[in-house]
């Protein structure tokens, strides 16, 4: 029998009052009463990164299917409930659904991704509030220094899987050596949590570029929804770019790439992160978006397997397309791995309501998943394990954009389907 989690001082108080002031003591997390596994999903579902979530409700329902008879922990079965809450793409809403998650609705482990917009808030909310959580999908900088992170230490209930900025600048790099440019790079970084980081002087891009022999034109920190595309695009034009990069929302870039062509401005390679992870943003441009690049986290080609499903990432791709016509993403993999990751922490704590033992098995994961093996152990800081990176090209075919890997520097095991060609 599963026995009550009381309520500790410091999480009845994180959790907004007192029992004098609300004339009633809130319940325990969980009860014997009811032993149910709770999992709290935040992610936007709608709003400029409303993209992100494409994937969401396939993944949920592939996971209520393997969980309808519950998960096993030790002699046991519990049946397992998603509760799923939209962040709005907004810092305050992705916090407050998460706050609710976890007083109102009782859960016993929060879920989030799609960059740190989302990540963030909730996994500061968490954190607070002393339940576990874990996310991915934002560089491991951004979601650790972001929140204010201490190497020393790290933090106690909240957990991230992913890439970081030195995976993205090595295959950035390696990828824009393939084709001769003037070595001059045009960079949309900004004034948010990615694009500070991408933009840090210590710790982002412009020291390791100066240092392969690129020159950075940094129209500087920029407020995406508002920013006057038209300047930045003369600038570039006029500084004779080669090279775009940055880390800017789908809508944005949409915003940059219709400008660009606008006033015909032709780099030889562009790579934009965030912005061309996804088919459905690009296609509008049908031919205007063949040769597009980016950073590739998860695609079909990825040597990976799940450990819920036994599907590989092949299968799991055709498998998405099949149920909803639309074009993998690479959120799939990672939407698909968050939820791996969670129910083995949950199959290896104690059971519902024991918040203390899901947090020390997701401490102690060493699993291999569909995005790759995650163990929190192995850093490079406290709560992060890192995920392979490569590199990848569209290329526009038969009405359809197809990605195609062109750089997997550091990641041998995944495989290379192209070389990188210029885009003029």
């Amino acid at each position: 029998m599963i026995k009550k989690d009381p309520l500790s001082r410091r999480r009845f108080i994180a959790a907004g009052g007192s029992a004098a002031l609300a004339g009633l003591l809130l319940p325990s997390f969980a009860t014997a009463n009811s032993p149910t596994f709770k999992i709290g999903y935040i992610s936007p579902k709608t709003g400029p990164l409303a993209i992100f979530a494409e994937p969401d409700a396939f993944v949920m329902e592939q996971v209520r299917q393997q969980t309808a008879a519950g998960i096993p922990v030790g002699s046991e079965r519990f049946p397992v409930e998603i509760l799923y809450r939209d962040s709005q793409s907004s810092v305050d809403v992705a916090a407050q659904a998460a706050r609710d998650l976890i007083v109102r609705d009782r859960v016993d482990i929060v879920l989030a991704a799609s960059t740190p917009k989302t990540t963030n808030p909730v996994a500061d909310m968490c954190e607070r509030m002393g339940v576990p959580c874990v996310t991915n999908d934002a560089p491991w900088q951004s979601y650790f220094f972001g929140r204010g992170g201490d190497p020393k230490q790290g933090f106690q209930w909240t957990y991230h899987f992913f890439w970081g900025l030195e995976d993205v600048i090595e295959s950035y790099i390696s990828l824009w050596q393939q084709i001769e440019t003037n070595r001059r790079i045009g960079v949309l970084w900004p004034d948010d949590a990615d694009g500070r980081v991408w933009a840090d002087e210590s710790m982002g891009f412009p020291p390791a570029l100066r240092q392969a022999g690129f020159e950075i034109v940094d129209p500087g920190r920029f407020q995406a929804d508002s920013v006057d595309f038209e300047g930045i695009v003369r600038q570039f034009r006029e500084q004779e770019v080669d090279i775009v990069s940055g880390v800017l929302p789908p809508p944005f870039f949409q915003r940059f790439w219709t400008e660009a062509l606008k006033q015909n401005f032709k780099p030889h390679i562009t790579t934009v992160a965030k912005a061309s992870e996804f088919p459905s943003s690009l296609l509008p441009f049908k031919r205007d978006a063949n040769g597009l690049s980016v950073e590739v986290w998860w695609s079909p080609g990825f040597p990976f397997y799940s450990g819920l499903t036994g599907q590989s990432a092949f299968e799991l791709a055709q498998a998405y397309t099949k149920s909803t016509g639309r074009n993998w993403t690479m959120p799939l993999g990672f939407k698909h791995a968050l939820f791996e990751v969670a129910l083995n922490a949950l199959k290896h704590s104690n059971g519902p309501g024991r918040l203390e033992s899901i947090r020390a098995a997701l401490a102690s994961t060493d699993y291999q998943s569909i995005a790759g093996r995650i163990n929190f152990q192995t850093g490079p800081v406290p709560n992060i394990s890192k995920t392979p990176l490569a590199s990848g090209q569209w290329e526009y075919r038969y009405r359809q954009l197809e990605l195609l890997v062109v750089d997997n520097k550091g990641e041998d095991d995944i495989p290379l389907q192209a070389r990188l060609r210029s885009m003029r």
